[in-house]
């Protein structure tokens, strides 16, 4: 068959891409340094100790990596699982993942490639990807709205419900910080076995909270409170990039229904997603380690309680977004950047349905001391922005 002039795969332009484009052609002020708080990546150093495993292991990059992971570095995640959840994972239930965007797009792709016209749902604002997984697998979307009125809690009838293949949840979320009760968990696992649709959580930000007596909650939690001993139907991702503000060791798992995890590893030996053994036993130290991670979270706490101090805002529970109620979240982002030189990110790009806009992304991912000038810069745009609706997420 000819290609030529195919469509091919119609993906969305990346919301960073749109921002640029949004942006392009406006001034550079001088008058400040150009502060980016729009992508979700740490800007702390990574730790030493884990960088000085990764020089240690580096005579390692002679050998090919396994696809299924080394068992170290498996044991090393069960071990996490089991210190912060509470639950024991087997082996066979777990695989280790090159980040966890790579299994986000191909496991879809896996699941629902035998399924005549396939159906996922997931959280909408969103990570891309999600989208991105359902255009390459050719899946009708239903969205799952997180609303303030709704208090960014998904919610779905039976009817169709029993229509879905496939359901990504993101708790604690991203964009909007919010966090979900095991309660609502719970009922999710129940759905999920009550219909027969795969349920998936996508628990990438677990590690970043502020109040040590209110953690998030894992899905594999609330199988275990359902009687889902065994987490059939369900899964959860997981990664290291935040937690322990190593984005460039690309370590994240997926564990759960051991079925589905034994069908899914024998697909990912086609996928060349193998991770690097350097990489391996770097991540397998910072699993490991907790420490550091109780650091992170202090800094991050703090830049959040700055933002409450000074933007009268309230923080989330976790993550390290503020999810932001403007008039016009294009408008804003605009002369934010024109008058600050500070980029945030319009909610709109992360959303569909009209979901995120009016609303801004900012990320503290940055040092307290520089996240406090950034936000007493963005306080003395906002004091003098015309037009901006503070509505009610700001403080009295």
């Amino acid at each position: 068959k000819k290609t030529q002039g195919q469509d091919y795969m119609k993906f969305e332009p990346y919301p960073f891409e749109k921002l640029n484009n949004l942006l392009a052609g406006i001034p550079e002020n001088i008058h400040y340094p150009i502060t980016t708080l729009t992508i979700g990546e740490p800007q702390f150093p990574t730790p030493k100790f884990i960088q000085e495993e990764f020089v240690h292991s580096a005579e390692l990059l002679n050998k090919y990596p396994a696809t299924a992971g080394q068992e170290y570095l498996k044991n090393a995640m069960i071990e996490f699982l089991q210190k912060r959840f509470g639950v024991s994972v087997l082996p066979a239930q777990l695989i280790p993942t090159f980040g966890t965007r790579e299994v986000l797009f191909n496991f879809p792709q896996f699941l629902l490639h035998d399924i005549e016209e396939p159906v996922m749902a997931f959280t909408n604002p969103f990570y891309q990807i999600y989208e991105g997984a359902a255009i390459a697998s050719k899946a009708k979307v239903i969205h799952l709205n997180l609303t303030k009125e709704n208090n960014f809690s998904p919610s779905m009838d039976d009817d169709v419900l029993k229509e879905c293949d496939l359901v990504i949840l993101n708790f604690p979320n991203n964009p909007t910080g919010a966090t979900i009760l095991m309660s609502e968990l719970v009922s999710w696992v129940q759905k999920s076995r009550e219909h027969g649709f795969v349920l998936m959580n996508d628990e990438c930000y677990s590690e970043i909270y502020f109040d040590e007596k209110n953690k998030p909650v894992s899905l594999l939690e609330a199988c275990v409170k359902a009687g889902n001993l065994a987490y059939k139907n369900c899964l959860v991702v997981n990664s290291i990039s935040k937690r322990s503000s190593a984005p460039g060791l690309r370590s994240g798992f997926i564990a759960g229904d051991r079925e589905i995890i034994k069908k899914y590893m024998q697909y990912r030996t086609y996928t060349g997603c193998a991770i690097p053994l350097p990489l391996q036993t770097a991540a397998a130290t910072a699993w490991g380690a907790e420490k550091h991670v109780e650091n992170f979270r202090k800094l991050y706490a703090e830049n959040m309680k700055l933002a409450q101090e000074i933007l009268r805002v309230r923080a989330p529970k976790a993550t390290f977004y503020i999810w932001l109620k403007v008039d016009n979240d294009l408008k804003f982002t605009k002369e934010l950047y024109r008058e600050k030189s500070i980029k945030v990110l319009p909610g709109r790009y992360l959303g569909r349905e009209g979901m995120g806009e009016n609303y801004v992304r900012i990320a503290l991912v940055e040092a307290p001391d520089k996240t406090k000038e950034v936000l007493h810069r963005l306080k003395d745009f906002m004091s003098t922005y015309k037009g901006d609706d503070k509505g009610e997420d700001y403080l009295d």
